[in-house]
């Protein structure tokens, strides 16, 4: 084993094995304390929390239009919620404490029951003191499955999670310490993949569903043994697939890939110096009748497009952190001089108003910038629409434009998904009326 340190990855090959929900979603989300292999198998395993017994949680999937009608139990000593990340869900459904909902406390629970609109990759985590319970372990997929799904010989998610661990294999503590809410935020020293299933058949046509988990790992990913495109990004399908290349994966964001086994599938972490290895789909058996067909297009979301000419024109622009300059905010990090949630939003919309805004990214560290409730276009540089996601990428000095149809009343966060960041400043909400 090699430790992750500024040139060297550790990663370890040990798969967590999600539990499956053949027969339907659990009607019971009950969080509390797990175990999960992350060190080889013959050392310990490592405490963490979880959901209904493991982490990542069960993998809840419902078909497109569906209701998902779930009790959360909170099994831990803290108070926590549940959010439903990239779900254009109704408000009170949102799960963020203190805007959309009161906290659950421990021994207490809540019930969510909300419509699921678009097919695709999302996933559910804590909301409360999530720095602190997403890295423990409060996470797991949600799959949205399209009325007539893609023909393809499995279909496996595939979280990405790395891990703070002493040599025992415990988690260290020192959650919120002023360095890592400074700077690039907890980064792990142990990071693996944990697919749904390990192995695949030669030439099967498999989907794999990428979610990055990690409270502040950008991953930079390359796969091998696959034969594939990219068909969707943040659970939305894009208009035309691409050809499968290296890639990076920002906290939170989704990637949906379809393609065809050539080898063993081995996923791998880029650096300069190379790739370290975070674990493999091992071959098992060959596929007596491969598919040779294209892989398509998913059928279109039902977002709503931008207008041509945008209601508003706004500017959030990300400043403090270390090496930073100085702000006007009372934390380490603020969004246009003010740090945390503010007594009137950022901006308010009527039903339907299209906004552009310029993520500008004053600091030295990259943010991944996350609207709730809504979905968005990455611009292109000659103003068009882009990629739609609900996560955005934004590296150091660099200035993203996105826009959005805010077609979704009520009051949504807006944050940086590293989550330290958000819990010391970076965040704010909007209101739809």
């Amino acid at each position: 084993m090699i430790k992750l340190t500024r040139r060297t990855f550790l990663c370890s090959a040990a798969a967590a094995t999600i539990p499956s929900w053949a027969n339907g979603s659990p009607s019971i989300l009950r969080s509390g304390p797990v175990r999960l292999q992350v060190l080889p198998k013959g050392q310990s395993a490592t405490a963490l929390w979880g959901f209904n017994g493991s982490s990542p949680g069960p993998e809840l999937r419902v078909r497109q239009g569906d209701t998902l009608s779930l009790r959360f139990e909170n099994g831990t000593d803290q108070p926590s919620s549940i959010h439903w990340h990239g779900i254009r869900l109704e408000n009170a459904m949102d799960g963020v404490p203190g805007l959309t909902q009161p906290l659950v406390h421990p021994g207490e629970s809540f019930d969510y029951a909300f419509a699921v609109p678009d097919a695709g990759t999302y996933w559910y985590h804590s909301h409360h003191q999530s720095w602190e319970q997403v890295a423990r372990g409060l996470y797991g997929p949600l799959i949205v499955e399209e009325a007539e799904p893609p023909e393809v010989d499995a279909d496996i998610t595939v979280t990405l999670d790395d891990w703070r661990l002493d040599e025992s294999g415990a988690l260290m503590g020192g959650f919120g310490n002023m360095h890592d809410l400074s700077h690039a935020g907890r980064l792990g020293n142990f990071a693996m993949i944990l697919p749904s299933q390990d192995s695949v058949r030669l030439g099967d046509r498999v989907r794999l569903r990428l979610i990055n988990t990690a409270t502040a790992r950008i991953f930079p990913v390359r796969i091998k043994g696959l034969d594939a495109k990219v068909v969707a990004l943040d659970g939305m399908p894009l208009e035309k697939p691409r050809d499968l290349t290296d890639f990076q994966l920002a906290p939170a964001q989704r990637i949906d890939i379809i393609g065809d086994v050539t080898a063993q599938v081995d996923f791998l972490f880029v650096t300069q110096d190379g790739f370290h290895d975070m674990g493999s789909l091992e071959i098992d058996g060959k596929n007596p009748a491969p598919a040779t067909s294209e892989v398509m297009a998913l059928p279109s979301p039902g977002v709503a497009m931008p207008g041509t000419t945008p209601d508003q024109n706004l500017s959030l622009r990300m400043e403090g952190g270390a090496m930073g300059g100085r702000h006007a905010g009372e934390d380490i990090w603020a969004f246009n001089g003010v740090s945390g949630l503010s007594d009137t939003p950022f901006a308010t919309f009527r039903k339907g108003e299209t906004a552009v805004i310029d993520l500008m990214n004053d600091t030295s560290f990259a943010h991944g910038i996350h609207l709730h409730g809504h979905h968005f276009h990455e611009l292109d540089e000659d103003g068009s629409p882009g990629d739609l996601r609900d996560t955005s990428l934004v590296e150091r000095g660099a200035l993203r434009k996105i826009a959005a149809v805010f077609d979704n009343p009520g009051k949504w966060l807006l944050h940086c998904h590293m989550l330290g960041h958000q819990a010391s400043g970076m965040k704010t909400w909007v209101e739809v009326i």
